[in-house]
């Protein structure tokens, strides 16, 4: 796929107006064919997804309390980290200096679920229904060890700010296939606490602003500013549409800026979207049995259960990325506590998602992603008592679980030491798990780049590798 070039819309210019056709095939293959994404393939192989949702648990949620199963340490509670199996490894500022680093076991009790076998901890009752639609991996890893550049990682590719979002990317390179809704859409969950969530997340960084995430809130006005102000009639609000793209379409005519076209497009977006964002938000359609399946968290705009029922809508809609957030795995202290409290509000909308696009025949072509940005440790932070304990920061091994879009169901991909410390088999760092992403969505990583100021940029940066063994 070749990259848009912001000065390709002034070749284009230049080529149409040119009055030799002569000329302009030969200058056509001067300029290597620069266009943008919208007027090349979509795609540089048959994508098994067409779709994606993302379910982004922020504050990284503890693996070992949920899906990573570590008898030892319930057997070796209280005692010593051993000091070959952290090695070299940093801590945070955190817990660095902490005279004991004692292993904590689960307070929660694992059994195996489904004809796959897969660990589940009983804080997650209604996972145990999607466990063999699930592909479980339990070897991400990465180096980021606070969430601000963890966080950012995961959704950029680089820990440092300004880099376009992965639904940015995948905008950038497949367009949409709803011409009254955006193709990336944020949802983040109301009224919770944790680590701050910041609109950069969902930036488009250096590509067109039109790639941007638009983030949909709870409550009767979902877009800020999208309604017209009260005593404007939509006719009147077409007219002043109208003029401001007049005059936006003069600038353009004379400066060919690139952004100017995306300006009148967002301009023109948003008025469709005072039409299909209420109407798309608005669940009086859904029948009962809707609700019972997600819980009646759903009924209440803003919360987890209602985004992923409003990600499920959008899904149906062709919405392209859809990303959720939903923030407060962050349990440094009282974790048998707060984590009960997450896995209350998260566990049955996360596998109600799965089983409504199963039955719904959009699983198939719908890949849906359940993680944070690193796990926790293993041995406690702070004091560890018979009943309770808390964990730091831990890049070096988590899981996440991902679900239809050519993903392989019900298995479990690389695997921990006893410890739940390390990485033992088929490691996958961040990179990694973008690149088969993009792969899943029928985009070669290492092709789809942009370039900008002097150098060609792409999500995965110079890394990753497809993850091949969990493809379908």
């Amino acid at each position: 796929m070749n990259p848009f070039n912001p000065i390709a819309a002034n070749r284009r210019v230049f080529l149409r107006n040119s009055a030799s056709a002569v000329g302009v095939a030969a200058l056509t293959s001067m300029l290597d064919r620069d266009v943008s994404a919208d007027e090349v393939p979509r795609t540089h192989f048959t994508p098994k997804a067409k779709r994606i949702i993302y379910l982004f648990q922020s504050g990284g949620p503890a693996q070992q309390d949920l899906f990573d199963y570590k008898p030892l340490l319930n057997e070796k509670y209280g005692e010593e980290l051993p000091a070959s199996v952290r090695g070299e490894q940093r801590l945070t500022g955190m817990s660095v200096n902490q005279s004991s680093l004692p292993l904590a076991g689960s307070k929660f009790k694992f059994s195996q679920h489904g004809e796959s076998g897969a660990w589940l901890s009983d804080l997650l009752p209604y996972h145990r229904d999607i466990a063999d639609d699930v592909c479980f991996v339990k070897s991400m890893y990465t180096e980021a060890i606070n969430h601000d550049p963890a966080i950012t990682m995961f959704q950029t590719g680089s820990q440092i700010a300004g880099r376009p979002s992965l639904g940015s990317w995948l905008s950038y390179g497949l367009g949409s296939e709803n011409e009254d809704l955006p193709a990336f859409i944020v949802l983040v969950s109301a009224g919770q606490g944790g680590q701050p969530l910041y609109s950069r997340l969902w930036g488009n960084g250096f590509l067109d602003s039109k790639y941007q995430g638009v983030q949909f809130r709870g409550g009767s006005d979902p877009v800020l500013y999208l309604s017209n102000p009260e005593g404007i009639p939509a006719a009147r609000r077409r007219s002043q549409l109208d003029a401001i793209n007049a005059l936006n379409q003069h600038q353009f005519d004379k400066e060919f800026d690139p952004e100017i076209e995306s300006r009148i497009a967002q301009y023109e977006m948003a008025y469709r979207m005072q039409t299909s964002v209420p109407e798309v938000s608005d669940f009086s359609d859904e029948p009962e049995s809707t609700f019972q399946l997600y819980g009646d968290d759903a009924r209440k705009p803003g919360t987890f259960a209602a985004n992923c029922l409003l990600a499920r809508r959008l899904a149906q809609r062709d919405v392209r990325f859809i990303q959720l957030y939903h923030q407060g795995w962050d349990q440094h202290s009282n974790l048998p506590k707060q984590l009960t409290e997450q896995a209350k509000e998260t566990d049955q909308a996360s596998a109600a998602l799965v089983k409504d696009l199963k039955q719904l025949g959009l699983l198939d072509d719908t890949l849906v992603i359940w993680g944070g940005e690193f796990g926790r440790t293993s041995y406690t932070q702070g004091v560890l008592t018979a009943d309770n304990y808390g964990r730091d920061h831990h890049p070096r091994c988590f899981t996440t679980w991902m679900a239809g879009g050519g993903v392989k169901p019900g298995i479990t991909y690389g695997a921990t030491d006893e410890f739940g410390y390390n990485v033992v088999e088929n490691g996958v760092h961040v990179h990694d798990f973008n690149a088969t992403i993009m792969h899943l969505m029928g985009i070669d990583h290492e092709r789809l780049t942009y370039k900008y100021q002097g150098r060609r940029f792409r999500l995965t940066d110079v890394h990753g590798n497809v993850l091949n063994d969990i493809l379908s």
